[in-house]
């Protein structure tokens, strides 16, 4: 990974972001009303620019996770040696079982906040399934070894991402996981590719 490539990232998900979150919020902006209460083009085109920044700052946040992530995984593999694999699923398992059920079970959601109960679940769901979709092609593009390591990527660190949004309200909670959750598939599908890793 150089300065070029990495440049290369950095932009291609910045606009991945942005464009996802247009799409995103204007979507659930006509899906809960609100596009009756802008008054004039100039407020579409400052609720536009908003919502593109706001991808972009997203984007960026999930690109701060994906090397937090690198950075871990280099540091773990040196602790743990053969175990890191084993912790790593263990920490998944977690996250997506606190992503579901354990919040509302300890009752951790604050008042006022809705959403909840069977909202969780289904978010849960949709990690799941996008996360083993985004693994299935890497291991495709890759070899057997990407296996757990995506997986923990887009399920664990995508919920820990996430969490900033989960307390605030189920429509802020979509708004902020799709736009991260593309940007990290993107991110982890593009780095073989970009460090130039054989399949195998």
């Amino acid at each position: 990974m150089n300065l070029k490539k990495w440049s290369y990232l950095f932009w291609t998900t910045t606009c991945i972001g942005g464009a996802i979150s247009l799409v995103i919020g204007l979507a659930l902006q006509v899906f809960q009303g609100e596009m009756g209460n802008f008054r004039g083009p100039v407020d579409i085109l400052l609720n536009v620019l908003q919502l593109i920044l706001s991808g972009c700052m997203i984007s960026v946040y999930s690109q701060m996770g994906f090397f937090a992530y690198l950075t871990l995984n280099y540091i773990a593999i040196g602790l743990f040696k053969k175990g890191w694999p084993y912790v790593q699923v263990l920490l998944t398992v977690i996250a997506l079982l606190d992503l579901m059920f354990l919040r509302m079970l300890l009752g951790n959601k604050p008042e006022g906040v809705r959403g909840g109960g069977y909202e969780d679940i289904v978010l849960g769901l949709v990690v799941l399934v996008l996360a083993v979709a985004v693994t299935y092609w890497k291991v495709k593009a890759t070899n057997a070894t990407a296996l757990i390591p995506t997986l923990f990527f887009m399920i664990a660190i995508t919920t820990v991402e996430t969490l900033s949004a989960l307390n605030i309200g189920n429509m802020a909670t979509w708004f902020v996981y799709i736009p991260l959750a593309i940007c990290n598939a993107y991110q982890i599908l593009m780095l073989h590719r970009l460090v130039g890793t054989a399949k195998s």
